[in-house]
């Protein structure tokens, strides 16, 4: 099965991606997308960097990256170190030449590849109106809800509607949000009389 996030990922090819490092600190840093194909992504780092030794303890990566009209696509899930790593940096470097300028002849195989196919993807994009946000799981990993919802404790007084930046509420008993279109913001969970919103 074909990723069209991922597709999109490759595209921007440039983004940031996040670990933690020994200390429970947070650590980002900009990495190319060197190869797509379906639901995985693959990138490479050197076992030099601190960035490898952080993937190797603690798998979780967070990679996020932003197109020229504003949308955001974020893939957080295990980054997982692939074996036959001849192979795999031989084909990377095919399919990105560049790299050749960057780690000329058999430097290259200070280089490990690691693949990136399980996880949440999340997609928001500001340049409609209202945004739209999307959410989807690749591989085996389980879905995380977020944002807000209204309970059964709604006295559809309107209020949450009204003050919607997005105008992503809908009238009824209870009323709902349409998750699609909703910036996350609380702004209806701080406004409601009857404490009637909370996190999903």
């Amino acid at each position: 099965m074909n990723n069209a996030y991922l597709d999109q990922l490759r595209k921007i090819k440039s983004v940031s991606m996040a670990t933690v490092d020994h200390n429970g600190i947070p650590q980002v840093r900009v990495i190319d997308v060197m190869l797509v194909e379906g639901e995985n992504l693959y990138f490479c780092t050197s076992r030099g960097k601190g960035f490898y030794k952080q993937l190797i303890k603690n798998k979780w990566v967070s990679i996020l990256g932003m197109t020229e009209n504003y949308q955001t696509i974020r893939f957080t899930g295990k980054a997982h170190l692939l074996s036959n790593q001849i192979e795999w940096i031989d084909k990377i470097f095919e399919h990105n030449p560049v790299m050749e300028d960057v780690y000329p002849g058999t430097s290259r195989y200070i280089l490990e590849p690691f693949c990136l196919n399980e996880g949440t993807i999340e997609y928001f994009d500001l340049s409609t109106s209202p945004i739209t946000r999307k959410e989807m799981v690749i591989g085996k990993a389980e879905a995380i809800k977020k944002g807000f919802e209204i309970t059964p404790a709604c006295k559809a007084c309107g209020i949450c509607l009204k003050k919607c930046p997005q105008q992503c509420i809908e009238a009824g008993k209870p009323y709902q949000i349409v998750q699609e279109h909703c910036l996350h913001c609380g702004l209806c969970q701080e406004v409601c009389p009857a404490k009637a919103i909370q996190h999903r």
